[in-house]
C-alpha cells in the first residue's frame, strides 16, 4: 500500500520522506495498530531498490520508492506478539537494517511488535558485535550421522541439568544465548544448567525426525559431554529447537 506524506508521521517520522530530518528520526521498524487487530509495521531502506526478507515467517516483501528520493519503504501486516529476524536484500547483497540497533549476527536484525513478550535477560546487540564463545569444546566424529563437528558446552551458573540446543551455531553466533542464560541464572530466574550447542551439517536430513539423530546424541554425544567433567545429568535433559529443530 502506498503512503501519503502525512501517513509517515503516524510512525513518528517528521518532514518530507527522504529529507535529512526524516532520516535523522529513522530507527527500528515502527508499528501502529491495524484496524482489524494486530499491527502494521513500517520498514525503511535508504538507497536502491530492495526487499525485506523474514526468517521462517513470511514471503519477502518488495519495498516501494518514495517519489524520486532514496527512500524505500514497506508496510507489513504483523500479528500480535511477534518477534522475528529479518534482513534486506539489495543489489544481490544481504544486509542488516542500518537503522535498527537490535542485531542478530552481521546481516540480520530483529523486529518486534509493541506487545511482544519482554525478554529481560537477552542483551540488545548491534549487528557488528561479536558474541563470546564457550571455552569448553567437544570434538564429535559421529559414526551414526557421519562427519565431524565441534560442539560447544557452557556451564551457566556452574552447570546442572543438560539443555541441548538444536541449531547450536545460530544460538552461538546470531543470538546471545550464553549471555541470556547466564543472566537468567544470576537473577534467580532459573537454576544453573549445562548448555550443549548442537550444530548440524545437513539440517534437512538430521532434523527430519530421524531416530538416528537421537540415537547419536544418546550413544555418542552425551558420553563425550560427560567426559568434560562438567555437570551433565542425562536423566535431567531438556531439548529445545525452533522451526524444523522444534519439529524434530
Amino acid at each position: 500500500m502506498r503512503l501519503t506524506e502525512d501517513a509517515f508521521g503516524a510512525y513518528g517520522l517528521p518532514g518530507e520522506p527522504g529529507s535529512e530530518a526524516f532520516w535523522a528520526a529513522a530507527g527500528a521498524p515502527a508499528s501502529v495498530p491495524a484496524q482489524d487487530g494486530g499491527w502494521t509495521t513500517l520498514f525503511l531502506w535508504r538507497g536502491s531498490a530492495a526487499s525485506v526478507v523474514f526468517e521462517s515467517w513470511s514471503e519477502p516483501v518488495a519495498l516501494r520508492r518514495w517519489a524520486d528520493t532514496d527512500c524505500w519503504y514497506a508496510q507489513v501486516r504483523m500479528p500480535a506478539r511477534l518477534r522475528v529476524t529479518y534482513r534486506f536484500l539489495a543489489e544481490g547483497a544481504e544486509s542488516a537494517d542500518p537503522f535498527n540497533p537490535a542485531g542478530a549476527g552481521g546481516d540480520r536484525s530483529i523486529a518486534a511488535t509493541p506487545d511482544a513478550p519482554a525478554q529481560p535477560y537477552w542483551p540488545a546487540l548491534g549487528p557488528d558485535q561479536v558474541l563470546p564463545l564457550p571455552r569448553t569444546r567437544v570434538r564429535w566424529a559421529s559414526q551414526r550421522l557421519g562427519g565431524r563437528r565441534t560442539v560447544r558446552v557452557h556451564p551457566a551458573g556452574g552447570g546442572g541439568p543438560l539443555v541441548l540446543l538444536l541449531d547450536g551455531d545460530d544460538w552461538l553466533y546470531l543470538h546471545p544465548a550464553v549471555a541470556a542464560f547466564d543472566a537468567a541464572v544470576a537473577a534467580g530466574g532459573m537454576p544453573p544448567v549445562t548448555l550443549v550447542f548442537l550444530p548440524t551439517r545437513d539440517r534437512a536430513a538430521e532434523f527430519g525426525c530421524r531416530p538416528g539423530l537421537w540415537e547419536a546424541v544418546r550413544d555418542e554425544l552425551l558420553p563425550l559431554v560427560a567426559d568434560t567433567g562438567l555437570p551433565a545429568d542425562p536423566d535431567r535433559l531438556v531439548v529445545a529447537g525452533q522451526s524444523l529443530g522444534g519439529l524434530s
